[in-house]
This record gives structure tokens, sequence and C-alpha cells, in this order.
């Protein structure tokens, strides 16, 4: 069974892990959506539908022809993603009474891993980063690429439209992009006479919908990407997630926090924020981009 990282960790007990992973997905509409499934190994080695089996109608007596559906072999290796943070134990004894130092530098070693598993999960390449897995940029085949243009162009609901489409067996889950394509869907649907939907996540926060699809941002979609002559387009993303399309992998027990202890060349104790992690799409059709957005 996947789960999303939130509610794997509404099966702990552990408070501190549970902040940890509050503290992230907070941050991360893509950790607050995505499910991860546990494997058991350093990774998973899984067929990958390309295309699906065709039906025909037969007369009696005719001879059947037979279609099968055609798949590419591909691993998922798990990433060891993480980092130390270290509670300096004369600061914790000498100002804990007006802030919680532990609570405070293990939050900000959080988003540290969360902004680079948002990083990763956009922009990951094994190829020239060989210790990370491949991102969904790098997932997604040429065949489910929509392009505003050989230079690019301004955002238009029809393409938009048109990459909501390319994703099959239902809506997608997900719109990504950056604060810039996400301002310019504001001001086309301004322009329209009408306003993106708005509603709130499990944390309270404000999310905005296009055609009931979450809007995600993620500051590491680039907006100075090269296309044609120009170099000043970003990509949207739309995606399926769970099992059977976009999903994310890890080992037994997930995100762990774990207690390094005192240090044996310094005054401080040591807390280690440890992560198995990979991407894996089982399905092409889950995924889809639209390049060459440009302001």
């Amino acid at each position: 069974m996947a789960l999303s990282l939130v509610e794997a960790s509404k099966l702990s007990n552990d408070t501190l892990l549970a902040g940890v992973i509050e503290t992230m997905a907070q941050e991360s509409p893509v950790l607050q959506r995505l499910p991860f499934i546990e494997i058991v190994g350093n990774g998973l080695t899984y067929n990958r539908e390309d295309t699906a089996p065709a039906a025909a109608f037969y007369d009696v007596g005719d001879e059947w022809d037979e279609s099968t559906p055609t798949f590419t072999q591909q691993t998922a290796t798990l990433r060891i993603l993480g980092g130390d943070a270290d509670i300096d134990n004369f600061l914790k004894a000498t100002r804990s009474n007006i802030q919680d130092l532990e609570a405070a530098v293990v939050q900000l070693k959080a988003k540290a891993v969360q902004s680079l598993f948002d990083d990763t999960f956009v922009n990951g390449n094994e190829a020239l980063e060989p210790n990370s897995f491949d991102g969904i940029d790098e997932l997604c085949t040429m065949d489910q690429t929509v392009s505003m243009g050989t230079d690019g162009d301004t955002l238009s609901l029809d393409k938009l439209d048109e990459l909501i489409d390319r994703v099959r067996g239902g809506k997608p889950d997900l719109l990504l992009m950056s604060r810039r394509s996400r301002r310019t869907l504001n001001e086309l649907a301004r322009s329209s006479g009408t306003f993106l939907e708005a509603g709130r996540d499990q944390f309270g926060q404000m999310v905005q919908f296009y055609d009931g699809i979450p809007i995600g941002i993620n500051d590491y979609i680039s907006d100075e990407q090269a296309l044609g002559s120009n170099n000043d387009t970003s990509t949207i993303y739309a995606m399926q997630l769970g099992e059977g399309a976009l999903a994310g992998l890890t080992s037994p027990g997930g995100l762990t926090v774990e207690r390094v202890g005192s240090l044996e060349t310094k005054d401080a104790s040591r807390i280690r924020v440890k992560w198995y992690a990979s991407l894996a799409l089982f399905n092409t059709v889950k995924l889809a981009r639209l390049i060459g957005v440009r302001p």
C-alpha cells in the first residue's frame, strides 16, 4: 500500500519525526500528495507501460489478431537523502528559556531536506548526479510533451487544456508550475472574466485549482529555460499520482530521525534526518509537460 509522507507520519508515535514531516510537507505540495511505496532492497525493477493493447470486432470464423501492451523495463534505485543537525549544548542550556533550540535546528534541517527533494523531483538526473534519482523532467517522454511553439509563447488556456488531456485515465492529480506561470494563469483567468477556484489544504493553507485540479508551486522549475531563440521559458507539469502512475519509493519505515548522540570532538549532540527514497513512473500516460511557457 502506498501512503503519502503525511499519512505515514500518523502511524508513528515519534513526535520529533512527526514534526519533521509536518515541516517538510507544509512547504511542498508534492510531499503533501505524492504516495510512497515501501520496497525491500535497494531498488525496484518494474515494467513501465508504453502502449496499451488493442481490441477489435470479429465475424464468425474470423482469425483473431493478437495484441499485447508494450513495456520498457525500468530500475529505480533508492538514494540516500538527508543531513545532520548539531545542537550546541551550551546554547541549548543557556537559551532554552527563549526558544527550543533543538526544535529550531531540526526544523531548518527538515526544510533543507524538503528543498533538496523538491529540486530533485523536478530536475533530478542520474547521468549528471549519480547519487540522485531521475526527476519528472527526465521521466517525461517526448510523446507526452506539449510545446508552446519553436521559440515558446505566452501561456494560453487552450494549451493548458491540451496538457491536461495528455494525461489519460482520469484527470491529473496535480499541476506543478513556477510562481511566474501561476501569475500568468491568474491573469488569463481574470481576462476571461473568472477566477481560479480556491480552497484550503490539510494545513489550512490556500490552494488554487484549475478545472478542479490543484495547482502546486515548485521554486525549482526554472523560468530561464532555453527554447529556440529564447532563454526565458518555463515548463508546467501535469501528473497522476499513485500506484500504477507516478509514485515515490522508500525503504521500510520511510523517513527517519535518528539521534546520533553526543559528539567526541565538540560539546554538542547530533540528530540525523535520513531518507532512502526514489521516484518511479509506472505508465508514461500519467505524466505530461508543457514546455516553452514565456512571460
